[in-house]
């Protein structure tokens, strides 16, 4: 697919040609010297030194108190702290359901209270850490009867592949969730697992109410927005999206097109989407962002000093082809104060690449740079840190913390190494909350 140098605005005409040179393999050597030129392998005194930390660390007390300490004794001044994995709750009150890892806890844990209570007492930034539209696994279904998927199946995404067999189903029968979690299953190196539609009005308004609800109870940093995009751009088929996007475009259709396209729905659920192709595209990429700017508004109304950021496909010309997530307009519209671009290559000149070609585009935004740091070695993620560096990123966030202390998955030493060799030399401070 070509895309129009305006859809990222003037800044990314530069990044395009960038990315030009990206694409043939070269890492674009007058923006590293630049960076090299005015910032050193050093940590400068804001940088981001992040984890990203998945909800299986925040289930015990014990658990958070061996965070907390890690993270601070090794250098790192930020934690993205994982509280809406899949359609549960991380923490108490909320409106979805409670982890069940939580049931098993003194009713008076609340998991990110603890760790913003503990973290900010260590002079870390809390972030809470929010999937936006997955919200299942399809291999293993929530117990609780009152998850997300059971109240409202409507409101999940249906893949083009199986939409027509879905479109004869009632989404309140069983055999609705049934078919689209079997037939996910049998696509789980591609799809993660089950997904709410950014398109419905009202699933969008209960994705925007958890976000609120954090914001406003918790003294947060920051809110970190994660699978804010489509699986693939074979989704949303389902039959109220299709019936949403005809309701946008019906006005401004000829009457005879729109009698025929009418005529042929009847026997085709496609026969808008497939009439229409960049429209149907336009359509799904303007409600994933109508979505972002909802969340982000419901922060800032909520918590203005709270920051915004989103976990982002690192290429932008695949993620808005592949994901319809529009990241480069999200920047150019302020609804994000930085994104975090999930470089977990493991070969470090695409790594650059990619970093510099976020940074061509951001701007004056934040870029914290995601590091794949469970396939490399400490090494490899060092140099990948002083990589970011050069380049002039923001920051630079570690996936996973879990990973890292696993003595099954990294050398038990992982982190302390990262810290002596990246965050903490002789008198720099570790930065305090914002």
């Amino acid at each position: 697919m070509s895309l129009p140098v305006g859809w990222l605005g003037m800044r990314a005409a530069a990044a395009l040609a960038l990315l030009g040179v990206v694409c043939a393999g070269i890492v674009p050597a007058r923006l590293v010297a630049r960076g090299a030129a005015t910032q050193s392998e050093s940590a400068a005194p804001d940088e981001v030194r992040a984890l990203w930390v998945l909800r299986t660390s925040l289930t015990t007390p014990a658990q958070i108190a061996a965070l907390v300490q890690r993270a601070r004794d090794y250098g790192f001044n930020t934690l993205l702290v994982q509280v809406r994995g899949r359609g549960d709750a991380y923490f108490r009150g909320g409106a979805e359901p409670a982890a069940p890892e939580l049931l098993r806890q003194p009713a008076d844990f609340d998991p990110l209270a603890a760790v913003v209570r503990s973290g900010h007492a260590a002079g870390l930034r809390v972030h809470a850490w929010v999937n936006v539209n997955l919200i299942s696994s399809a291999a293993d279904l929530p117990v609780a009867r009152d998850h997300l998927i059971y109240r409202h199946p409507e409101w999940l995404m249906v893949p083009r592949d199986i939409a027509q067999e879905l479109a004869g189903i009632e989404p309140g029968n069983p055999a609705f969730v049934g078919k689209l979690a079997r037939w996910t299953r049998g696509q789980s190196s591609e799809v993660e697992g089950l997904y709410a539609s950014p398109i419905l009005t009202a699933a969008a308004a209960s994705t925007e109410a958890i976000v609120r609800d954090l914001a406003r109870r918790y003294a947060l940093d920051g809110i970190h927005l994660d699978y804010a995009r489509y699986p693939s751009d074979r989704f949303d088929y389902s039959r109220a999206a299709i019936r949403q996007f005809r309701a946008s475009v019906i006005g401004s259709l000829p009457a005879a097109t729109r009698r025929g396209l009418d005529a042929r729905e009847s026997e085709d659920l496609f026969a808008y989407p497939d009439a229409l192709p960049d429209q149907w595209r336009s359509f799904r990429v303007a409600k994933m962002t109508a979505l972002m700017q909802r969340l982000s508004a419901a922060v800032r109304s909520e918590r203005p000093e709270a920051q915004v950021t989103v976990a982002v496909k690192p290429d932008a010309r695949e993620a808005l082809r592949d994901r319809l997530q529009d990241w480069g307009g999200w920047l150019r519209g302020d609804v994000v104060d930085a994104i975090c671009p999930m470089a977990y290559t493991t070969d470090p000149a695409r790594f650059a690449e990619q970093v510099a070609a976020a940074r061509a585009i951001a701007g004056p935004k934040g870029v914290w740079a995601g590091i794949g740091a469970w396939r490399l070695s400490p090494a490899e993620t060092l140099d990948n840190i002083r990589a970011a560096r050069r380049l002039g990123a923001a920051g630079v966030i570690l996936f996973s913390y879990d990973s890292l202390v696993d003595p099954r998955q990294a050398a038990p030493d992982y982190l302390s190494i990262i810290g002596r060799g990246a965050f903490t030399p002789p008198g720099f401070p570790v930065a305090g909350p914002r």
